[in-house]
């Protein structure tokens, strides 16, 4: 193929593609090209893309050498686009899981997820201990109602915390905005439910950090930026952190964040870049960086963040603690920056499984929150059984899963092994072979929506107010036609399909 070839591929009907482990199917690798830059290159190479005549044709070769024009704009798709990543689910009873009605409220919801914990013997909270130990949801929970601590003075030790991680030598750069005379109003109020013995739920006194892409009273909202929230101002609480105040919840203000979420490294030039907790020389990955670091660095035992390709999922990783992206629709989006409506969730940081699930089990919804939507029973995994999640069957294609360094591969290979010897879990060798295709209908997306989703305010504004790597990823977002949009959505739809597809033949084999 040629670097200007596009001549687009074209793909066969869902129905018709062979996902068995001796399929023909050839993997493609992923293929990206783009250049490594830092400094003044960064710059010039803004200043590039953002000409009128130079620029067009620098992202031209940009897409065309990273099969943009070959693999999605051009390519022939018999299925029809799908827009809205919704689809009729089929509900099964199961023994492992705790089907939970719809009229249950917030609170309510939160302890039919308690109930499906493990029951440890009450942990020995000491204070005082100065050994590092990351609090759980359930830590907070018997020290408040055992009197060892209050909700007071936690967050007086919080923000004497978060005050010295602010200056030198640390600089950790956590936090976009806190305001104490807010935390500490909020804390009093916990503090006297706890004496009258009313606490709303265990997360009642619980700081939870929420980043600075949801909306968040009395905070502005700023989307990482220093101009956002002066055109959109912030009006009242997102939903989720509605559900979250119902509960309790000690909502400790908004955390650090890549501008506009639209980079992996959380290195943000107007507000610092949130720095690793377990080495200041390091990155936290993004774009919920300042979610993951307040977890990591046990200030708060969780904190929402937004993932439309990965920004709660990456910095998760790279700070070694819980991620979760819940399914499309399940978490209420309203009040949250519609920076990709179709792909950004609402997500969860947790320093546990357990405390994941109990904010999930906080902020899910009953109610569709996109119209003709319907959305299946809430389903709590029974973590407190013998053998919690034994039956669940992964599918492994191991053309793409040794597709990377070794000591990555023996790590993750090590990990599924424990999954299978432990918890009984099976795997199934498949062929997925058009994951780069997914990459690039992704990136497409999520391209196009963030720039047409910014489209009115960047159209005011002077560049000069954005950082240099938010100007060249604009720059590319902006590129992408209705076309290649279209064509992104109509392999979400062959994907969907071919997913189908593949349950189908999976329960065929293990019958």
């Amino acid at each position: 193929m040629g670097l200007f070839n596009s001549c687009g591929v074209v793909y066969k009907p869902a129905k018709d593609v062979d996902l068995s482990p001796t399929s023909s199917e050839f993997y493609l690798k992923a293929n990206v090209k783009a250049p490594r830059m830092i400094g003044v290159v960064v710059k010039i190479f803004a200043w590039v893309l953002e000409m009128r005549i130079l620029g067009k044709l620098l992202l031209y070769v940009l897409k065309a050498n990273n099969l943009i024009y070959k693999l999605i704009g051009d390519a022939e798709i018999e299925e029809s686009p799908v827009f809205c990543p919704s689809h009729p689910v089929e509900e099964k009873e199961s023994e492992e899981v705790k089907h939970i009605d719809f009229d249950l409220s917030e609170t309510e919801q939160v302890q039919e997820a308690v109930s499906c914990l493990p029951t440890w013997s009450e942990r020995e909270v000491n204070c005082l201990n100065p050994s590092f130990h990351r609090w759980t949801i359930m830590d907070y929970a018997r020290a408040y109602h055992s009197k060892k601590t209050t909700p007071l003075t936690v967050a007086e030790r919080f923000v004497a915390a978060v005050s010295e991680s602010s200056k030198p030598p640390f600089n950790m750069s956590f936090f976009i905005n806190y305001d104490v005379e807010d935390i500490m109003k909020q804390a009093a109020e916990s503090t006297k439910r706890y004496e009258l013995g009313r606490p709303l739920s265990v997360l009642d006194g619980v700081p939870i950090a929420v980043k600075d892409e949801i909306d968040c009273l009395p905070y502005p909202t700023t989307g990482g930026t220093s101009w956002l929230h002066k055109l959109r101002p912030c009006t009242g609480d997102a939903s989720c952190v509605k559900y979250l105040r119902l509960c309790g919840a000690l909502i400790v203000g908004k955390t650090n964040m890549h501008e506009l979420g639209i980079g992996t490294s959380g290195i943000n030039p107007h507000h610092g870049s949130t720095r690793n907790p377990y080495n200041s020389s390091r990155i936290c990955g993004g774009s919920s960086s300042g979610s993951a670091a307040v977890v990591a660095a046990g200030l708060c035992p969780a904190a929402l963040g937004v993932d439309g390709g990965g920004s709660v999922r990456i910095p998760a990783s790279l700070c070694g603690v819980v991620g979760l992206k819940p399914t499309f629709g399940r978490v209420p989006h309203s009040g949250v920056l519609p920076l990709n409506w179709t792909v950004g969730m609402v997500g969860i940081l947790a320093g546990t499984i357990e405390d994941a699930f109990i904010v999930y089990a906080a902020i899910s919804s009953k109610l569709p929150s996109h119209q003709n939507t319907a959305l299946p029973k809430l389903c709590f995994p029974l973590l407190n059984s013998s053998r919690p999640i034994s039956s669940i069957t992964l599918a492994k294609y191991g053309e793409w899963f040794n597709d990377c360094s070794d000591d990555i591969r023996v790590c993750c290979s090590n990990a599924l092994d424990k999954l299978q010897k432990h918890h009984g879990w099976k795997s199934v060798e498949v062929t997925i072979p058009e994951i780069e295709v997914m990459r690039l209908a992704h990136y497409s997306t999520i391209a196009s929506e963030c720039s047409t989703s910014l489209s009115s305010y960047l159209e005011k504004l002077d560049s000069s107010q954005l950082g240099w790597d938010a100007r060249v990823a604009l720059a590319v977002y902006g590129s992408f036609s209705s076309k290649e949009y279209i064509k992104a959505q109509k392999i979400r739809s062959w994907i969907y399909l071919r997913t189908i597809f593949f349950i189908w033949w999976l329960v065929l084999l293990w019958r």
